[in-house]
């Protein structure tokens, strides 16, 4: 049998027992990898046990029943852990007390549950205020462990505790729960235990009713033991936890380890605090202490913004932590020389001695990613390589989100702290569920809380932007917030906030927000404005050209845009796109020349068709002409028009509508004729299934004049530009084949379009590629047919994932996807990662084309052509190219370099092998 338990620290010889690293995060976790691993180099880590992931999901899939010999492994690690301490749990003397959190192979912040101080009871809180000569931190210490252990283990309402804890400062006459003592706490753990028994059903846990049925408080420490490791290993299915790992591409099947480690407390006194720090700015990315700690406090209350926090820089300057703090500082360059990234650290200080809880991987903003990668590869920690690999390409598009606009006007009404960068403009919004609905709607919003919590995961997740009265730096809402590359600003204590009467007043002021009200908030400076301020987006300059030219150094796989009108070529170009691999000539028939275009469907004779044909030709000409221009000496693959014609018609219903209203209304005869013989040809051009009906390469055959009229307005744009001195190079696509015919036939029809213009211009136009567009699953299957008539295949993977499927996404992206995904039916969209069915036709397609056409160009111009998974799937599937929405290329470059450097189908060998001279690198503090 694997391996269950884990120890790490010390024993009671002082020798180091650790026996897990920090490679061995899938068996322990990430926190208990690491608390492992800083236990080996020497940190002063409290003692404890790990159990592993593993033993989580075994747990859930016997229906949380216990694996054989768990509880027995569980009780064994418990005594060794006492013996190593010297102190037993729940001892009436000198009580141990432990912490049981989470701990996930991957982090999950504030997603799973956590409960501290356990091994208190009505005899250990006894000994303890007698080990430290503190009655009112015992006490404190028992009231804060019913009332954890009550919510977190049993799934007691909170309210019920923060009410009883409100009465207890109203009957005392206090404003704060510090301001409690002794004998007050006492009284209030008590009514905390009533609270429990009032709530827990005797029926649901007969092992904790007495000999009156009711249920108690359990006093037994094993049994507080196990039912909080079984409440933790139940937190990795709740559903604000699947909800993150839906987000964060997590799977469900890896389980949550469950840490047990010996209580630090950082609530003795002045000379004891908690706090949560990062090595570098998670937000900028710059060499700095940034962090927050509070005095006198425990972890939770750091993170949960109760109190609002103190900067990490003044920690060393504090009297009675000076010595701790010099100690975490040295301790900050330790950790980041070891793991060689930025580093995000929990710690407590009791009475003067600094203990390390915690460190991971700091999450951190897509602009502080690429700062830190780029300084660290500076600064000879990190290779170039790694550094590529270090960012997530996802987190790119954070960069191509909204600033505040140069120049523009701020009304500005409060200040907080910049905890997330970015800018937000929306609707006041002051619950997570208000936040879902608003965006269901459409309607962009910033959510407002006193603090977030991570039940409101969904509603941060929907919102533009967040914005807290509490909290600091490292509160829940900014680590989150950073995490999702969303604007946040925290503990902005001016706001007043009443979110049951769904409003907000701002000290200082008359002016009150109310729902629906719109606000704008700075991330990068804290600021909090009245109404919408302008935004813009910012460009690839800095750290990020810095990333994307290693990227262009390493990646084998071109990137593409898809770009319909001369602003986006030109977008795409600045965002370093090498052509465009997708121009759909249907987005040019919208807006005012919707009218042309219906006068060529609708033509009642060959002569109005061709009036129609002519004047659409010419207007397509001018957006050729542009788009290749901006796109000089780069290829533009123009497809030719796909979608049914019916779409550019009036809907019949609409339509229908007219009809009857004009009917009622005795409108002349000639005008309702007029209108019932428009209806009829629109229903006549109506299909039952239009995106397998008349659409394509058949829109071509139907009407020949189509491909012929594009034809020619892609050749006279050609000459026009060749006649400049330019070098425009268009390629021609043929959209949805699935016979061989087709795309022999079709291909004739454009050549002799193609040699029409040259002979009426007299200009050479050479050889201008004709490929197709591999949308449908026979056409993957009989792609070496295909591939004789065509100079290039670009795979639509979204028609092929809706054929290969049998998926409307229409239809099902409302109605299917999301249940399916929550059962984990699918385990992700496949819009938006392609699916392995869909890249194994994408492959065989790719293999049949080269076999029958050496040489052929093959490309992606699907959505998936910017989804860095699916980026990754293409590339060791030989294609290549991706084509991409314009602010996905920056995505795409990087994603594509580290497809390039971990492919092993295609394993990486660099082209220029080069290492930069590397500078002699000074002390972390030094730096600092």
């Amino acid at each position: 049998m694997d391996k269950r338990i884990w120890r790490f620290g010390l024993d009671e010889t002082g020798a180091d027992v650790t026996e897990g690293t920090a490679h061995d995060n899938f068996t322990l976790g990430g926190k208990g990898a690491n608390l492992a691993e800083m236990a080996r180099i020497g940190l002063p880590v409290p003692a404890g046990f790990t159990i592993s992931c593993q033993t989580c999901m075994d747990y859930a899939r016997g229906g949380n029943a216990w694996p054989e010999g768990v509880l027995d492994g569980i009780a064994e690690a418990r005594a060794d852990l006492e013996r190593r301490c010297g102190k037993r749990l729940g001892d009436a003397e000198d009580p141990l007390l432990v912490s049981v959190r989470s701990g996930a192979p991957f982090s999950m912040p504030g997603m799973m549950d956590t409960v501290l101080d356990l091994g208190l009871n009505d005899a250990s809180v006894l000994g303890l205020a007698k080990q430290t000569s503190n009655d009112r931190f015992a006490w404190d210490s028992y009231r804060r462990f019913i009332q954890m252990f009550s919510n977190v283990v049993m799934g007691i309402d909170s309210d019920l505790f923060e009410d009883a804890i409100k009465d207890a400062k109203a009957a005392a006459g206090v404003a704060a729960d510090t301001e409690l003592d002794a004998e007050q706490l006492q009284q209030l753990a008590a009514t905390f235990k009533q609270i429990f028994s009032e709530n827990v059903s005797a029926e649901e846990h007969p092992e904790l009713a007495g000999e009156d049925g009711v249920c108690q408080f359990p006093q037994d420490p094993a049994v507080q033991l196990t039912l909080a490791v079984a409440a933790v290993f139940g937190s990795w299915d709740c559903e604000r936890a699947r909800l993150y790992r839906r987000q964060n591409n997590i799977a469900d099947d890896l389980g949550t380890a469950v840490n047990v480690q010996v209580m630090a407390f950082g609530n003795k006194g002045n000379t004891s605090a908690s706090g949560v720090a990062f090595t570098r700015n998670p937000a900028t990315g710059e060499r700095e202490f940034y962090g927050d700690y509070l005095v006198n406090a425990q972890g939770e209350d750091v993170v949960a913004g109760i109190r609002n926090t103190e900067p990490i820089e003044t920690l060393r300057h504090t009297p009675g932590l000076e010595e701790a703090g010099e100690q975490l500082e040295r301790i900050f360059g330790i950790l980041e020389n070891h793991y060689r990234d930025m580093m995000d650290i929990e710690f407590t200080i009791e009475q003067g001695k600094l203990y390390m809880l915690q460190t991971r991987v700091g999450k951190r903003t897509a602009a502080a990613a690429l700062k830190i990668a780029v300084d660290l590869e500076r600064e000879g920690l990190i290779t170039r390589e790694e550094a590529l690999l270090r960012i997530n390409p996802a987190q790119l598009d954070q960069l191509m989100h909204p600033q505040i606009a140069k120049g523009a006007e701020r009304n500005v009404i409060a200040r907080g702290l910049n905890a997330s960068p970015g800018a937000a403009v929306g609707a006041v919004v002051f619950s997570a569920a208000d936040a879902v609905a608003a965006a269901e709607t459409g309607q962009a919003c910033v959510l407002v809380r006193w603090e977030t919590t991570p039940d409101d995961l969904a509603g941060m997740t929907a919102a533009e932007g967040i914005l807290t009265s509490h909290g600091g730096k490292t509160s829940h809402a900014a680590v989150i917030a950073r995490g999702m590359g969303k604007p946040c600003v925290c503990g902005v204590d001016a706001l007043h906030i009443d979110a049951a009467a769904k409003q907000v007043s701002v000290a200082g002021t008359d002016l009150v927000l109310r729902e629906g009200d719109v606000v704008s908030i700075d991330g990068g400076t804290g600021e909090v404005m009245l109404g919408a301020v302008a935004l813009e987006r910012p460009g690839t300059t800095g750290d990020l050209a810095t990333v994307l030219g290693w990227a262009d150094d390493v990646r084998r796989l071109g990137v593409r845009a898809n770009a319909d009108n001369p602003a986006d070529a030109r977008l795409s170009l600045e965002l370093g796109a090498e052509g465009i691999g997708l121009t759909r000539t249907e987005h040019m028939f919208l807006g005012e020349r919707k009218d042309i275009i219906q006068r060529f469907i609708l033509a009642n004779n060959d002569e109005e068709r061709a009036a129609a044909a002519d004047e659409l030709s010419r207007a397509q000409e001018g957006d050729f002409y542009e788009i290749l221009d901006a796109m000089d000496g780069l290829p533009v693959t123009i497809r030719l028009l796909d979608p049914p014609l019916h779409e550019f018609l009036d809907n019949p219903r609409d339509l229908a509508v007219r009809l009857a209203h004009m009917e009622s209304e005795g409108a002349p005869a000639e005008e309702i004729a007029r209108l019932r013989a428009l209806l009829d040809r629109v229903d006549a051009l109506s299909e039952a299934n239009p995106m397998l009906g008349l659409r394509g390469c058949r829109l071509g055959f139907a009407f020949p004049e189509l491909p012929v009229l594009q034809t020619h307005a892609i050749a006279r744009a050609t000459v026009r530009l060749k006649r400049e001195g330019k070098n425009p190079r268009p390629h021609i696509m043929v959209p949805l084949v699935c016979l061989n015919a087709e795309i022999r036939e079709m291909r004739g029809i454009v050549e002799r379009a193609i040699i029409d213009i040259e002979v009426e211009t007299g200009v050479r136009l050479g050889e201008i590629p004709v490929g197709t567009m591999i949308e449908l699953p026979r056409a993957a299957v009989m792609a070496d047919r295909i591939a004789r008539h065509a100079d290039f295949f670009s795979f639509g993977t979204n028609d092929l994932t809706q054929t290969a499927l049998g998926f409307s996404r229409d239809d099902v992206e409302g109605k299917v996807l999301p249940s399916y995904l929550k059962a984990n039916i699918l385990a992700r969209n496949p819009f938006e990662t392609v699916d392995e069915g869909v890249a194994k036709l994408v492959g065989m397609g790719c293999e049949l084309g080269r076999a029958a056409r050496p040489g052929i160009s093959l490309g992606v111009c699907g959505e998936h052509g910017g989804d860095p998974d699916s980026i990754r799937t293409f590339y060791d599937l030989g294609l290549d190219y991706v084509s991409c929405s314009p602010y996905r290329v920056p995505v795409a470059r990087l994603a594509a370099a580290q497809a390039t450097l971990s492919s092993k189908a295609r394993p990486y060998v660099p082209l220029n092998p080069r290492r930069a001279e590397r500078p002699a690198r000074q002390p972390f503090a030094e730096q600092v």
